[in-house]
C-alpha cells in the first residue's frame, strides 16, 4: 500500500529531475522551460454501445517539442489521469534524449477498462478516440507520433493507422502516425519484444562492467543469477524469456494479479505463460508454488529484480525489505521518489526506467524510419553482403586445396556467414548498439562526478544537458 506521505507520480519525476539540475549549470529560465509541461489536451466523446450512449476521457500530453515530432505512448486503463499522462510524457522526453532518438516527449491514455468491452467495441472507441487526436494534430507523422503501451497494442495501432489513414487520404506517409502496428499494417520486425529485449541489454552491459557489478555485490555474469519479475505484459513476459532462454537467468519467481509463483530451481518460463494466456492468471498454474500475497515476492531473496508493471509499486511501504541488491526498472515509476532514496541509502543498485525499458521507443524510431523511406530494413544490401562473403568463402576454399593444406570451413560456420542481414537482425543490432551507448553515456557521469551518487542523476543529467543544447540552439 502507497503511503499518503508518498509524492505522486508527477511530483516523483520532478524531484528526480531537480536532484539532476541542482548539480547543473543551467539558468533556472531554461530549468523552468526544461521541467514543466508544453500542452495537455482532454477530450470527451461519446460512443453508443449495447444501445445507449457511454461517454470516455482521454488525454494527449506534449511535454517537450525541443524536438519534432514528438514521440510517447497510449495506454487505455481506468487509472488513466492528467498527472500520469503528463509524468509519463516528461519522462519520454527524458528518455529520447537519453537514447538519442529525434523526438520530444508525449503521451496519451485513455480512461477505459479494455477487458470490459468486446474487440468490435474497443475498435469503435478506439477510432473514436483517434478521430479526435487527429482532427487536432495530435496524431501526424510529422508533429504527434504514438505507440502503445500499457492495455494496448499492435491490434489498436491497426486500428488508428488506419482511421488516420481515412482523415487523411493523400498523405503518402500515414503509415508513420504511429508506431508498434503490426508487420502487414507497416511494422517493423521485433517491435513487440522490444522493449522486452532492451531490458536484457541494458543488464547485459551493465554486466560488462566489474566497476559497476562491485557496488552490487554480484559477480561473473548473468548466468545463474536469480530473478524476481513482477508483472507479465508484453515487457516482463519478453525479458523473462529472455534472460532465462538465453542468457542462463534463473527466473524464481514471477508476479501477477491474482498473487505469485516461485520455484528456487527457476520457473519453466513458457508453461507460465502458456497458463497465464489460458486463464488469464496463474493460479492454479502447474509450475512452481503459488503465493497468494504476490507482491511479497518484491521483497524476497533474489540477485535482480524487475519490476515491469505499474509505477510505484516500490514505495516508502516497502523499500527498507527489498533484498534485491540489483533492480532495472523495466516498468515506466516503479520506484517512487522516497523509496528511491531509502534503496540508494541501503547500497542498492537501480538501472532507471528512463534507460532500462527505451528499447520500445528505439525500435519505434526505426519503424518511423521504415515507414518514411518505404523500404523494408535489408532490402537493398541483404542479397550483396551475401555474394562478397561467397566470394570470401569460394577463394579461402581454393586456396586451401591448391595449397594442400587440408582444412575446410564448417558447414555451421558457413551458413551464418553466407547469411545475409535481415530486418529483425539489423533491429536487434541497432538497439543492442543504441543500449551500450546510452549506458555508456551514463555510466561516464556516474563515475566522473562525485556529486552523482548514482545511475538514475546520471541519466537525467545527460538527458536533460541534451534538451538543454537543443533549446539553445533555437534561441532560448
Amino acid at each position: 500500500m502507497i503511503s499518503s506521505k508518498e509524492p505522486s507520480f508527477r511530483q516523483s519525476v520532478d524531484m528526480m529531475f531537480s536532484r539532476a539540475v541542482a548539480v547543473m549549470d543551467l539558468g533556472p529560465g531554461l530549468v523552468e522551460k526544461i521541467r514543466v509541461c508544453n500542452s495537455t489536451y482532454t477530450v470527451r466523446f461519446g460512443v453508443r454501445l449495447r444501445g445507449k450512449i457511454e461517454t470516455f476521457t482521454g488525454y494527449r500530453s506534449v511535454h517537450s517539442e525541443h524536438m519534432e515530432p514528438v514521440k510517447g505512448g497510449i495506454r487505455f486503463s481506468l487509472g488513466v489521469n492528467q498527472d500520469e499522462v503528463e509524468a509519463l510524457a516528461a519522462l519520454m522526453t527524458y528518455k529520447c534524449a537519453l537514447v538519442e532518438t529525434p523526438f520530444g516527449g508525449s503521451k496519451g491514455g485513455l480512461c477505459v477498462d479494455p477487458r470490459a468491452w468486446e474487440a468490435n467495441e474497443m475498435e469503435q472507441i478506439t477510432r473514436r478516440f483517434a478521430y479526435e487526436l487527429i482532427k487536432r494534430d495530435l496524431i501526424n507523422p510529422a508533429q504527434n507520433v504514438p505507440a502503445p503501451d500499457m492495455g494496448t497494442g499492435e491490434r489498436e495501432m491497426a486500428w488508428i493507422v488506419d482511421q488516420y489513414a481515412r482523415m487523411n487520404t493523400t498523405d503518402i506517409n500515414a503509415r508513420a502516425c504511429v508506431t508498434g502496428k503490426p508487420l502487414n499494417a507497416g511494422g517493423i520486425h521485433g517491435r513487440v519484444e522490444a522493449t522486452g529485449r532492451g531490458v536484457q541489454y541494458a543488464l547485459r552491459e551493465f554486466f560488462r562492467h566489474p566497476d559497476d557489478m562491485a557496488k552490487t555485490g554480484l559477480t561473473g555474469g548473468l548466468e545463474g543469477k536469480r530473478v524476481v519479475v513482477q508483472g507479465l505484459g508484453n515487457v516482463g513476459s519478453h525479458a523473462a524469456q529472455f534472460l532465462a532462454e538465453e542468457d542462463g537467468c534463473k527466473v524464481v519467481g514471477v508476479i501477477e494479479r491474482d498473487g505469485a509463483l516461485w520455484d528456487d530451481a527457476g520457473l519453466d518460463i513458457a508453461a507460465v505463460l502458456d497458463h497465464l494466456r489460458a486463464t488469464g492468471g496463474v493460479k492454479g498454474c502447474p509450475v512452481g508454488s503459488f503465493v497468494a500475497a504476490g507482491a511479497s515476492l518484491l521483497e524476497a531473496e533474489c540477485d535482480i529484480l524487475v519490476p515491469a508493471a505499474m509505477e510505484g509499486v516500490i514505495n516508502l511501504g516497502n523499500a527498507a525489505r527489498i533484498q534485491a541488491p540489483l533492480i532495472i526498472e523495466a516498468a515506466n515509476g516503479p520506484i517512487t521518489a522516497g523509496a528511491d532514496e531509502i534503496l540508494r541509502q541501503m547500497g542498492c543498485v537501480i538501472i532507471p526506467d528512463m534507460y532500462a525499458n527505451a528499447g520500445g521507443v528505439t525500435v519505434s524510431y526505426f519503424e518511423w524510419v521504415k515507414n518514411l523511406s518505404h523500404i523494408r530494413f535489408g532490402r537493398m544490401q541483404r542479397r550483396a553482403e551475401e555474394a562478397r562473403s561467397r566470394l570470401l568463402v569460394e577463394e579461402l576454399e581454393r586456396l586451401s586445396a591448391d595449397k594442400g593444406l587440408g582444412w575446410t570451413l564448417s558447414p555451421d560456420f558457413k551458413r551464418r556467414f553466407l547469411t545475409g542481414s535481415d530486418e529483425l537482425e539489423l533491429v536487434r543490432s541497432g538497439l543492442d548498439d543504441t543500449m551500450r551507448i546510452a549506458y555508456q553515456s551514463m555510466r561516464e557521469v556516474w563515475h566522473s562526478r562525485p556529486e552523482v551518487t548514482d545511475l538514475r542523476m546520471a541519466a537525467y543529467i545527460v538527458a536533460i544537458d541534451r534538451v538543454a543544447q537543443s533549446y539553445r540552439s533555437k534561441g532560448l
